[in-house]
């Protein structure tokens, strides 16, 4: 085999002439399920602990999320939702009862975090909540009066017993999922079954006006489109958003996924190979859509994803802790500038998850915490929340190959941000070579380029305790020659600059 040149050259055009549609800020959503430690001792500890916490959340976890504008976050499941019994939640925590976690693991869950410390968290983090309802185990008179006491404004007998447990002025519930799964762990039901079941529930779900959430749709998985299909015509009226599932796997293979660190170069590749078929997921989807919804008033909201490997050795399977690594940041640009691309109908996604659970943004030990690759690209993207995305040519790519196969070696995205600079997003999928990505950004003389890139020497490089710093992003900056941008886009790297014009 030829060695590879030791730069491919790639041109990217950008016309800053033509905007598309807005980035929603809700794509950069983030997902807390109770599983394993992602809420008890990664972002809770109660009031008590000798961890600085407010009001029982860990004062250095909540400092690191609110860096990242965290716009959403989704509570209280995943499959943990539709076996949860809200008023477990409330009232004192020491007379709340203690259920088993059946889907996580097998252990007590005392229901210290309810309704009131979620929204806490919520509030004190400045986001908004995506609360998930309980279809699968509960009723409709169960979900209804969730919903009451959380978003009532009157005098009703639910709206007193959240003023009498400290909560005087309603809640604002951003979006309500009315169950998840519905095709496996919440029912293993059929479409059909469950559009039934969806407009029965959605009936008795009322709010106050103007205080109705988006109403959020379970949808399908994987390669099955047959939830969209059913659900944009049997389960459309009051539907706001339909929901999708896709974990990243490097193996494709859930019974053995595959390692989060010590992989060879064929594990980097076929990681990202399967996180690139998210974009084919959403292009079948958002066709059934366009056919059956060509007003466009239905949204896809992608509110699980993320990469899925084999758990850590010597963890609690039932916990789902797989290291984070530079891998992992790779995916995570990846899908981003997916997202943009689908715009349009992409109002929403939420990764999983925010703590200690499978692509976390942030692994805790005790009092001590670090952050993970993940985190670092998601605070990089900050600019393109709520930014106006630009069309984004990637013209004349060199391939990345392994075992004859290849993907894009070179993934882009750009947008005008809300302060009415042009950024410009680039992956780089090969862990060997780098690019020399020559920016067209037609409409505007361009002077040069600012940002950061994260990269490092090992494929599955991540910090530890012991070297909390051993990867994160580090300044870049770039001018321009005879009118032109070149960006040197270093191997197996994420690269984020504003455009200086």
């Amino acid at each position: 085999m030829l060695a590879a040149p030791a730069f491919a050259q790639v041109n990217v055009t950008i016309d800053a002439t033509r905007p598309g549609p807005v980035i929603n800020k809700n794509v950069y959503g983030q997902f807390a399920e109770h599983l394993g430690t992602g809420i008890y001792e990664g972002l809770w500890v109660g009031p008590d602990s000798k961890i600085p916490n407010t009001r029982g959340w860990r004062n250095d976890v909540v400092g690191a999320l609110k860096e990242l504008k965290v716009p959403l976050v989704r509570w209280p499941g995943g499959c943990f939702a539709d076996e949860y019994h809200w008023r477990d939640g409330i009232g004192a925590r020491n007379k709340r009862p203690v259920k088993v976690n059946t889907h996580w693991g097998g252990v007590a869950e005392d229901n210290a975090v309810g309704t009131h410390e979620f929204f806490d968290l919520v509030e004190i983090l400045g986001t908004e909540a995506y609360v998930n309802g309980n279809l699968g185990s509960g009723t409709p008179q169960e979900m209804a009066e969730w919903l009451e006491y959380m978003t009532s404004d009157t005098k009703s007998t639910l709206a007193e017993l959240r003023r009498k447990n400290g909560r005087k002025e309603p809640y604002k519930v951003a979006y309500f999922g009315i169950g998840n799964e519905a095709w496996g762990c919440g029912g293993n039901m059929k479409p059909e079954y469950y559009a039934h079941l969806y407009n029965h529930y959605a009936t008795f779900l009322k709010t106050p006006p103007g205080a109705r959430p988006k109403m959020v749709a379970s949808g399908g998985n994987d390669d099955d489109t047959s939830w969209t299909e059913v659900l944009s015509k049997e389960a459309a009226k009051g539907t706001d958003g339909i929901s999708f599932h896709f974990y990243t796997l490097p193996t494709g293979v859930w019974e053995k996924k595959g390692a989060a660190t010590g992989f060879e170069e064929s594990e980097w590749f076929s990681t990202l190979q399967q996180t690139l078929r998210m974009d084919g997921h959403i292009r079948r989807n958002v066709a059934i859509l366009d056919k059956n919804d060509p007003e466009k008033k239905i949204g896809f909201y992608v509110d699980e994803w993320g990469t899925w490997y084999d758990v850590e050795p010597g963890t609690n399977p039932g916990f789902l802790f797989q290291r984070n690594t530079l891998r992992d940041a790779v995916v995570a640009a990846l899908n981003f500038n997916i997202f943009h691309a689908h715009a349009e109908r992409v109002r929403m996604t939420n990764i999983a998850q925010m703590v200690n659970v499978l692509q976390a943004m942030i692994i805790t030990d005790k009092e001590k915490m670090l952050l993970t690759p993940t985190y670092h690209a998601y605070k990089m993207y900050v600019p393109f929340q709520d930014a106006t995305s630009l069309p984004t040519a990637v013209n004349n790519d060199v391939a990345y190959s392994v075992n004859d196969k290849s993907i894009p070696g070179i993934s882009a995205s750009s947008a005008r941000g809300k302060d009415g600079k042009v950024y410009v997003a680039l992956v780089n999928t090969n862990p060997r070579q780098a690019s020399d990505v020559t920016v067209d950004l037609k409409g505007q003389a361009v002077s040069g380029a600012t940002g950061q890139v994260l990269t490092a020497e090992a494929m599955d490089a991540h910090n530890t305790f012991d070297k909390p710093q051993a990867i994160k992003p580090v300044s870049y900056s770039a001018k321009a020659a005879n009118g032109k941008l070149t960006l040197k886009v270093p191997a197996k790297s994420v690269m984020v600059v504003s455009v200086d014009v």
